[in-house]
């Protein structure tokens, strides 16, 4: 039988090499994903030059493994649209993997928001089908949003098993703790409750159904409890933003002021003004949701106040990482941790928004029983 190659034509001229491409790809099959001969494996993507070569190359890999790709191309999608309907029911078709390699996100499921998905014996609802299928163990995943070629090729090929030893240590005690205390040169204080959480680890070991998360990998991340973080975090790294963009660095630091779990003030000029608008707009998707199908007046306002919750807290692990200004890569930067305004994953505080920000070298103390333990200290890994 004659040895299958790439149904694509000749990539177009990139600085980053066809041969780098293809390595990280099979990486991340191979390795991150371990996909088997048969197994149905939908990637979606949009028309933009980098995700489509990446996507590209991903179709190849998958494919000379004997595994069923099929390639969605799909127009550019926000955190606040709508995902092409083509894209939901091909997801809905339950295929063995799933990969959403876009320039900013997979898009939202109108049918889901009207009608959460469940599944028999299976714990739970979801808005959209393709957390649903992760959260029921029915499928597996990456996700890549707002990827580069080059960063793709950079950051993908890391020693995976060091890096999943780091984060293991790193798990253990995020579970052990009821608080956790942030602080930073740049003048972060702030103190959030953990009592009752689990962490979850991004480590590229995503070959188990319902396993999956972010490529480049190289984090661990925990849900704060809701409503019960405070204080003061400066945000002085890049910032995740909804107004159309996807992430950007501020020429100052913003200041980001917490009370009741919920950002109450933001500062630190045109930074923090964009800051503050991209809250507002999740605040104002959740209420255009007002009189749909589905959407009670309780459910509406929970999906407002949670534009402003403090959903999640991670800890970056990735050694080829950067701050560039691309968060998906930012927020995997060794040293950095980063704070996430918007929906938790946790799936107990849904909003329309989930903005991940960034802080540089910080110092992180976890307590138990109020016995603190150093695991970070100004961008160091202690444990």
């Amino acid at each position: 039988m004659a040895k299958r190659t790439s149904e694509f034509p000749p990539f177009l001229e990139s600085p980053v090499s066809p041969r780098a491409l293809r390595r990280a790809a099979c990486v991340a099959v191979e390795e991150v994903l371990r996909v088997k001969k048969g197994e149905r494996v939908v990637i979606v993507t949009n028309p933009e030059p980098d995700v489509l070569s990446v996507s590209r190359v991903l179709y190849d890999a998958s494919l000379r493994t004997g595994a069923v790709p099929l390639l969605l191309v799909q127009p550019r999608r926000t955190s606040l649209e709508n995902a092409h309907d083509g894209v939901i029911h091909a997801l809905r078709s339950e295929p063995e993997v799933i990969l959403s390699i876009s320039a900013d996100k997979l898009g939202k499921d109108r049918f889901g928001l009207e009608k959460p998905y469940r599944f028999p014996a299976t714990k739970g609802s979801w808005p959209h089908i393709f957390n649903a299928l992760l959260g029921a163990k029915k499928t597996r995943s990456f996700w890549t949003p707002s990827i580069t070629a080059e960063m793709f090729a950079r950051t993908v090929p890391v020693d995976y098993e060091k890096m999943r030893a780091l984060a293991r240590r790193l798990s253990r005690e995020l579970d052990r703790a009821d608080l956790v205390k942030i602080t930073s040169v740049g003048g972060t204080d702030l103190e959030i409750g953990l009592a009752g959480r689990k962490s979850f680890l991004d480590d590229g070991a995503f070959w188990k159904p319902g396993s999956g998360g972010n490529l480049p990998a190289g984090e661990v991340f925990v849900s704060p409890a809701n409503y019960e973080a405070r204080g003061v975090v400066v945000f002085d790294g890049s910032l995740s933003v909804a107004d159309g963009g996807s992430a950007f660095l501020p020429s100052r630091p913003v200041r980001v002021e917490v009370e009741g779990g919920l950002v109450r003030r933001v500062s630190g000029g045109a930074g923090g003004r964009r800051l503050e608008k991209s809250l507002r707009l999740g605040e104002e998707a959740a209420r255009r949701m007002k009189g749909k199908k589905g959407w009670t007046r309780a459910k509406v306002d929970r999906h407002a106040r949670n534009a402003r919750h403090l959903g999640e807290l991670g800890i970056g692990l990735n050694p080829k990482a950067r701050i560039t200004g691309n968060m998906l890569e930012d927020e995997k930067v060794l040293g950095t941790c980063h704070l996430a305004i918007g929906s938790n994953y946790d799936e107990d505080a849904p909003a329309f928004i989930h903005l991940d920000c960034l802080v540089r070298k910080p110092t992180i103390r976890t307590f138990r029983n109020g016995r603190g333990k150093t695991i970070m200290e100004e961008g160091r890994i202690l444990v």
